[in-house]
């Protein structure tokens, strides 16, 4: 067992488990669980920036998690750092953040590998990213213990995910499945830019319309880093059941930095 060390903790968010369990506590409680229906949620749609810049968003969503248990949290996140094609899952240990071990579940993950060609352990594409490791202490605060299913996604096109989410949504079979997707939207446009830009992404999820979402990404009329694994999550909580999308937040770097030249956009929302 080879447990994968945090790569980013004291740059993307803090390195003292204390400091770190305080920040995420305080954005959590910076607004009350809804009153309103409650969103049983099958997946959520979060951003991957610093803590700083995004934390606030992605605690939008995973505030919605109070309450509720899960047998496995499958977490998609693209790869920035290593390119390769399909999907790659950390099958070798588990996963540690400050606030302690993440248990992965290496029987399922290999079981996987073994089963799919397009599904492999690629190291590199998990040694340094940060997009799915960020995701990780706020669901240790949230949850609690829970078990998990980390896959990083490289190069995909509409077959491919559509492939992955069949496999992801046959997991639920015998498990109550939590769906991350973990994806920031447009990068390095000034503000009004990139407001018209993820406009349209947030339209796409609202509807829950994931061919639109693919036709936006395809097209070069919107960006998300994530985009793979917000189709793939949109396509395997339809299957799962899920027929509703929330947009719960969107906000861009600006708007906490004050540099409304060169944002990166954010959004939070549940598919229920």
């Amino acid at each position: 067992m080879v447990t994968r060390a945090p790569a980013v903790a004291g740059s993307f968010y803090p390195g003292s488990a204390v400091k770190l369990r305080r920040e995420i506590e305080d954005y959590l409680h910076s607004q009350p669980v809804s009153s309103g229906p409650e969103i049983n949620p099958q997946a959520l749609i979060v951003p991957h920036a610093g803590y700083y810049f995004s934390g606030a968003v992605a605690a939008d969503a995973y505030r919605l998690l109070t309450g509720f248990e899960f047998d496995l949290v499958v977490v998609l996140a693209p790869s920035h750092h290593h390119y390769f094609t399909g999907t790659s899952i950390y099958s070798i240990g588990n996963y540690e953040t400050p606030l302690g071990e993440v248990k992965v579940d290496c029987e399922l993950a290999e079981s996987l590998i073994k089963r799919y060609p397009g599904i492999n352990f690629v190291a590199e594409a998990h040694r340094l990213e940060h997009s799915l490791e960020v995701q990780l202490p706020f669901l240790q605060v949230v949850l609690g213990d829970f078990t998990l299913l980390p896959m990083v996604l490289g190069s995909q096109d509409w077959e491919q995910v559509a492939e992955l989410a069949e496999i992801i949504a046959g997991l639920a079979e015998n498990r109550r499945l939590l769906l991350i997707a973990s994806s920031d939207l447009s990068h390095f446009h000034d503000a009004l830019t990139a407001e018209s830009l993820d406009r349209r992404i947030v339209e796409a999820v609202a509807a829950f319309d994931p061919a639109a979402f693919w036709s936006l990404i395809e097209n070069r009329q919107a960006e998300a880093c994530g985009a793979g694994p917000l189709l793939c999550v949109m396509q395997a909580a339809l299957q799962l059941g899920a027929r509703q999308a929330k947009i719960l937040t969107y906000r861009h770097s600006g708007m906490v930095s004050g540099d409304h030249n060169r944002v990166v956009g954010y959004l939070a929302a549940a598919l229920y």
